[in-house]
């Protein structure tokens, strides 16, 4: 749980300045997947410290998918928006309103309620179908990205955030199908299943932060990324709760995923506030004695 927790901690700061580098970046050809947008951002520094972080919570999280289920690792990455909301108010001086707050705590509310309630990782390792399945959603997950660019706002703006969101869930469930790197693993479906899945959903999410609604988008994100893998584990691979607990993981899930819809704002670090204008009549400052 302190992995999954740390993940989440890299990954809200890692949006902050990636999101910061997608928007300085020119607009490209308007397509889902268009990555030359990818490649401007990556020139600035901001965008590289954040794949960085991106890196070590990747680390974590897969620490984390391997001793807890996967319904608790995707609240816990879902609650890296309630870090975006802390981070921009803290260096942004963005202003969080009274339910801003709440939600944040809503987010560290249902995370409790999950960290006591999840028992361990299900013992199921999936069949060979569910890792052909899981290919065939990365693969779904690129065709929809690839088309999602000539729809309208606001529809794009989720279709992109659903599809990203579905791709970081992809890779979520094929680290557990994945027993370790081998050349045996290279036979395994789920292995090209994450990469696919993985470059895809980055590619979606930068086209998503710079051109459509940042609040739309990463709502998407936020339930493409945790229903479904959380279904898959608990369906599929064994997941389990405690002992007479699974009330309570059903709700720590709910509220958990819910305060991060309420944050979905923070799926890009607002602009700072700009200062209060001088009033229309203000009299201009006179020049003292020289």
């Amino acid at each position: 749980m302190v992995c999954a927790l740390g993940a989440a901690v890299c990954f809200g700061t890692a949006s902050v300045l990636q999101a910061m580098a997608a928007r300085a970046a020119e607009p490209g050809t308007g397509s889902g997947l268009d990555t030359a947008l990818l490649l401007r951002a990556a020139r600035q520094w901001r965008y590289v410290a954040g794949l960085g972080l991106d890196a070590a919570g990747f680390v974590l999280q897969i620490v984390a998918l391997r001793n807890i289920p996967i319904y608790t690792v995707g609240a816990a990455l879902a609650a890296s928006l309630a870090v975006t909301a802390v981070v921009s108010a803290r260096l942004l001086h963005v202003r969080l309103s009274g339910a801003e707050w709440g939600a944040v705590g809503m987010v560290c509310a249902g995370l409790a309620m999950l960290a006591l309630s999840s028992g361990e990782e299900g013992s199921g390792t999936g069949s060979f179908a569910l890792k052909l399945g899981l290919l065939a959603v990365a693969g779904l997950v690129l065709l929809v990205g690839a088309v999602a660019g000539g729809l309208p706002d606001p529809s794009r703006a989720l279709v992109l955030g659903l599809a990203a969101g579905t791709g970081f869930g992809v890779v979520e469930v094929a680290v557990r199908l994945i027993d370790d790197i081998s050349p045996a693993s290279f036979a395994n479906p789920a292995l090209y299943a994450l990469l696919l899945g993985g470059g895809a959903a980055f590619l979606l999410l930068t086209s998503a932060l710079q051109r459509g609604s940042v609040t739309v988008a990463t709502a998407g994100m936020v339930l493409g990324e945790t229903i479904g893998p959380a279904v898959v584990g608990v369906v599929w691979l064994g997941d389990r709760t405690r002992e007479g607990l699974a009330w309570l993981a059903v709700l720590g899930f709910a509220v958990a995923v819910a305060g991060a819809l309420a944050l979905a704002r923070f799926g890009e670090p607002p602009n700072p506030e700009p200062p209060d204008p001088e009033p229309p009549n203000a009299e201009p400052a006179q020049p003292g004695p020289a």
